[in-house]
């Protein structure tokens, strides 16, 4: 058995392979491009199911890859088991109806035993019960003996998820020998202990399943294998478990040099160490491709990561961010096979940066809250956090849900998950109820179902016109009917139509639908999901019917206002990835004939430089006047171009693919000028934040842009006038108000501390004297409860050991101040009590400190009583002293 680097033998795998004529691929993006259905890519298969369902034609009909993927469903066993990760790579052959069981499974025997040099008596295998096919292949043509061949059931050694492509595998075992393993009479192959590893699965994808159960051979068969390369690597380097090999040992020893621990000390530390080794490779690669936390998908899985790396780090101790320092390492072991981490660290560290900071400013509280709750829990004999004190954890003080399992089951405690659902779906629909708005005109379901047979042609890229449409259906008030008349609100379906239906961001057009009978007036454009697309609107003369031939008119200028900020947005989106990195990408959008909104993914506020950069680029494209190429093409061919599209779009076989130039190529449907100068320019008007990890910028283009900035240039103007100087001079001239102002506002404060110093010795002699106590109550002529506190301190100096209240009227409130000498309080005299008895009898409340509290009261003509009432009270404790 030959001893080897992991990075060798994943190299050594695909040379292998590319000599078998497969064309190696570079692992795809964690983040699925083309496949709603799942959140990350967790299996060596998952790039290419479109080419096993022949959605797509593959590249070739042989690919191998190492894929790089990320599971979170045994979290709770990562770090307590030898072989289980979140990020882990998986190395695969896949053959697309080109070879079959003959070829996989003699070239998987000569990897491991020629290439690997792995011992033949020592590697068993399994076949599906009834595959007798790859057993005679094992059997007769490898050479393995009977005895180390075993069958074993379908929920062992049949590949199937429902209805569908499906089919038995073939699975290769290593022996590593008695010492690992339980010590049964009956241990083998198939058995839970760690003796008998499974290092290669051959999946043979040869039936289609019915809804029936039903078993049907598929005309072309397909091969999808999948060998863990963390799992190989420590057969080969002879070590008890996948953290202590060389793809991962090296950031357990950064994290154990930032803890001051060593590796092997404890079982519960060495736990810790392998969480945050394992959990950070899983989040560097996972920013690498784009996602940033957030409280939602993917993006809550990175969150949930990093913060339990977090926790264990408390565990270990470390009480300030630390996992900057295991990026590092992470990086420098995967840098062989994934160059483009060095490029992206410093990234990848700001945002872990940011990340950690956050949760480290909650995490004390929340832990002592937690703590709180179990001795609460204990206390009453119970076991099981509610739902709601799971979802505050989870709300106020970001514990993701498993994170608040985990320390729970630590203690033998459980938590209400069902009840936690319940309240986090409450936080959805308040925040579904906030989005909503009311839209008067808008297509209903009952639309939906009237226009469900009907489908519109489009015409107007290139028509704003169309003469010879015809209606095919109205609506009323949710009514189908054949005529509408002036003064109805209608909706209309056209067979034809130069009218843009609302989609991909971009709003839909307005316009004239008119017949020598009747217009309609169009105020927006919608797409049913039959494909009819209904004009909204009013009929403002006349009357139209069902069967009327109609000239659809689009109004011009609204249509190129709107194409200008479309456009604008293909350059914006560019200029952000130029300025801020490949890590943004669009979140959403709205395209308006007088605005653009475009949401992004970005870890945190753009800087106004920033923001600078990136409107020059923007406009640089515009002056340079570049065409526009706008082509029609199927997805694969759009993929193979590297256009970019929305993961949540949904697009059809054909796409349309906007090219400007060098610079820009996207998917997209929306309208566009014909050269990017048509824009005429762009401006930023504000950008903010929308969630985290998800930043908004509004802009303005063409004839908008120009009139903000002649709007904007008139109120400098003005400004300027105002100033008394020129556009030139305003920043000067406003600097020297300033500073100007700021001079008088500390001469008026010199001024009126001058008057409440003269008002505070004044006060002095009105002090009775109480034993060797003084008490002062008095009604002063103030602005503020600041004027107050600026007089009590004058009488602190001059009244050493005394109570002094305070009193004065502000509008239609009486205020109180009270105040009590240090030396006084231990006597049982308190400021609080003193002056909420004075704001009771004013019809108020308040209190406060010992030594100084204040309050008011909705009656100021009481004043001069209440003060007496505060006085009184006051004066009784002193003489009692």
């Amino acid at each position: 058995m030959k001893k080897m680097s992991g990075n060798e033998i994943r190299s050594r795998f695909l040379q292998f392979m590319e000599k078998k004529g497969h064309l190696v691929l570079p692992s795809a993006s964690l983040v699925p491009e083309h496949d709603p259905s799942l959140l990350l890519i967790g299996a060596g298969m998952a790039p290419f199911k479109r080419y096993f369902t022949g959605q797509v034609t593959p590249p070739r009909h042989r690919i191998a890859t190492s894929q790089k993927c990320v599971r979170t469903g045994d979290l709770e066993n990562v770090g307590r088991t030898a072989r289980h990760h979140t990020f882990f790579e998986m190395l695969g052959n896949f053959s697309f109806g080109d070879y079959f069981k003959s070829e996989a499974i003699p070239w998987a025997w000569e990897f491991l035993t020629e290439d690997l040099e792995l011992p033949k008596d020592r590697l068993w295998i399994s076949v599906y019960t009834d595959d007798d096919e790859a057993y005679d292949i094992w059997h007769n043509v490898v050479g393995v003996s009977a005895d180390r061949i075993v069958r074993l059931g379908k929920d062992t050694n049949f590949w199937e998820i429902g209805p569908g492509p499906c089919g038995p595998c073939s699975e290769i075992y290593i022996d590593l020998g008695p010492e690992r393993g339980c010590g049964s009479p009956t241990c083998g192959v198939g058995c839970d202990c760690d003796r008998y590893l499974e290092i290669w699965n051959l999946v043979f994808t040869q039936f289609d399943r019915d809804e029936e159960g039903n078993y049907t051979p598929l005309p072309k068969k397909n091969i999808d294998t999948g060998m863990g390369l963390e799992r190989i690597t420590s057969v080969l380097q002879q070590v008890p478990s996948n953290f202590e090999t060389d793809l991962l040992f090296p950031i357990i020893e950064a994290a154990q040099t930032v803890a001051g621990i060593r590796y092997g000390m404890s079982k519960e530390s060495d736990v810790a160490l392998k969480v945050i080794a394992d959990h950070s490779r899983a989040f560097v690669h996972l920013i690498a491709d784009g996602v940033l936390p957030s409280n939602e998908g993917r993006g809550y899985v990175l969150r949930r990561l990093l913060r339990r790396a977090v926790r264990y780090g408390r565990l270990l101790g470390m009480k300030q961010p630390f996992l900057g320092q295991i990026v590092s390492s992470v990086v420098k072991t995967a840098q062989p096979a994934y160059p483009e981490l060095v490029e992206q660290e410093a990234f990848i560290q700001e945002v872990v940066g940011r990340e950690e900071e956050r949760f480290l400013s909650t995490l004390d509280t929340g832990l002592d809250i937690l703590s709180g709750m179990v001795t609460e829990l204990k206390k009453k004999g119970q076991h099981v956090l509610s739902g709601p004190d799971a979802f505050r954890l989870y709300d106020t003080y970001g514990f993701p849900l498993d994170l608040t399992k985990e320390i729970l089951s630590e203690q033998g405690l459980q938590v209400d998950e069902d009840g936690f659902e319940a309240q986090m779906q409450k936080q959805r629909k308040r925040a579904r109820q906030a989005r909503e708005q009311a839209d008067g005109m808008g297509v209903r379901d009952q639309e939906e179902i009237v226009f469900s047979d009907l489908v519109s042609q489009f015409t107007g890229y290139d028509n704003l016109v169309e003469n010879k449409a015809c209606i095919l259906a109205l609506v009323v008030e949710g009514v189908s009917t054949d005529m509408a008349a002036a003064g109805e609100v209608v909706q209309l379906v056209l067979n034809r139509t130069p009218f843009y239906s609302e989609s991909g961001g971009q709003v839909g057009d307005q316009g004239l639908i008119y017949t020598d009978q009747g217009q309609v007036q169009v105020r927006d454009v919608k797409r049913m999901s039959s494909g009819a697309i209904v004009h909204i609107g009013q009929v403002i003369t006349g009357s139209v019917h069902v069967g009327d031939t109609v000239t659809a008119q689009v109004d011009k200028e609204l249509r190129l206002a709107t194409a200008r900020h479309h456009t604008a947005t293909h350059l914006l989106h560019q200029a952000l990835r130029q300025v801020l990195g490949e890590h943004v990408h669009q979140a959403g959008s709205l395209v308006a004939p007088d605005r653009l909104r475009f949401d992004f993914s970005h870890f945190g506020p753009v800087t106004q430089q920033e923001l600078q950069q990136v409107e020059r680029l923007v406009n640089q494209r515009i002056l340079e006047n570049i065409s526009l190429e706008i082509n029609v093409m199927t997805r694969s061919q759009a993929e193979a171009l590297g256009a970019m599209a929305l993961f949540e779009e949904k697009y059809g076989d054909l796409v349309r693919v906007v090219k400007i130039g060098s610079y820009s190529l996207e998917l997209c449907g929306g309208t566009h000028v014909k050269r990017t100068g048509d824009i005429g320019l762009c401006h930023i008007v504000e950008e903010t934040s929308v969630g985290a990890g998800v930043r908004r910028i509004e802009a303005v283009a063409g004839m908008v842009a120009w009139s903000l900035w002649q709007e904007q240039d008139m109120i400098v103007a003005k400004a300027a006038q105002l100033l008394g100087g020129t556009k030139e001079d305003i920043l000067t001239r406003l600097e020297s108000l300033i500073a100007e102002s700021k001079e008088k506002d500390k001469e008026i404060a010199r001024l009126n501390q001058v008057k409440l110093e003269s008002i505070a010795l004044k006060l002095v002699g009105q002090a009775e004297q109480i034993g060797d106590s003084q008490l002062l109550a008095a009604c002063v002529a103030a602005q503020s409860m600041d004027d107050l506190r600026q007089i009590v301190d004058t009488l602190k100096i001059q009244l050493p050991r005394a109570v002094i209240i305070l009193g004065y009227r502000s509008e239609d409130k009486a205020n109180f101040l009270a105040y009590v000498s240090p030396s006084l309080v231990s006597y049982g005299l308190h400021a609080g009590q003193i002056v909420k008895a004075a704001a009771q009898v004013a019809d108020g409340g308040g209190g406060g400190r010992p030594e100084m509290a204040q309050a008011g009261g909705r009656k100021p003509s009481k004043l001069e009583q209440a003060l007496s009432t505060a006085a009184a009270i006051a004066r009784e404790k002193l003489q009692s002293i």
